[in-house]
């Protein structure tokens, strides 16, 4: 199949038949995810992958008791650095330098210019352009779940700060944004599954201008 097509195959599962995905799949999946672009290379989320059974039990009461949650293979968690920090920044050019074969301070003019940027937001601003680079990974790593056939439900319905409590992810410096479930669609059990997919009108959607 092709993109488009693939893209017709998926829908959001609502219920999953407790299949596991194999784990080279998933990687796949992680590593579409990885290779996302973010803005000036700073890939400022991370993903915290939950295949064990105990956990996502304990998530889901905090996802509105969805059964997605214990049904899945697998939870893929999008997590958004809380701030663009001088160290988180240093780390990215100086990663980039070092692989590239540069100068080490090559990048100072412009990573320079990001410092000052960012020093002139709020944590608050920070984190929502974290999230927004994250939610480009999560795009594409529902688009790789779509190659490989493998069902993928995009959720935001969950308390976040539970969420981040439960995983730690305060202490790391993140905080949730959206759950990506991984596994295989229950079609005997699911009201979705064979609803026709329905987007709006291409003339509706698209704005021209020539």
């Amino acid at each position: 199949m092709n993109l488009h097509e693939q893209l017709n195959w998926r829908y959001a599962t609502k219920k999953m038949n407790g299949t596991a995905v194999p784990q080279d799949k998933v990687d796949y999946i992680v590593e579409a995810a990885r290779l996302a672009p973010t803005s000036s290379g700073l890939q400022p989320f991370r993903i915290i992958e939950i295949s064990n059974a105990e956990l996502k039990e304990k998530i889901q009461p905090i996802a509105y008791s969805q059964s997605q949650i214990v049904d899945a293979s697998h939870l893929l968690v999008f997590a958004a650095f809380d701030e663009y920090t001088t160290e988180r920044v240093d780390k990215v050019f100086a990663q980039q330098e070092a692989e590239r074969g540069l100068p080490a301070g090559s990048s100072d003019d412009y990573k320079g210019m990001l410092l000052q940027g960012f020093a002139a937001q709020s944590k608050e601003d920070h984190f929502n352009h974290a999230a927004r680079q994250a939610y480009i990974a999560f795009g594409i790593a529902i688009a790789a779940a779509a190659e490989l056939q493998v069902d993928a439900t995009p959720m935001e319905g969950f308390g976040n700060a539970q969420l981040d409590e439960l995983l730690g992810l305060s202490e790391q410096g993140l905080k949730s944004v959206t759950i990506l479930a991984l596994g295989y669609r229950d079609e005997a059990n699911d009201w979705l599954a064979n609803l026709k997919k329905v987007r709006t009108d291409k003339s509706e959607f698209v704005i021209e201008h020539k």
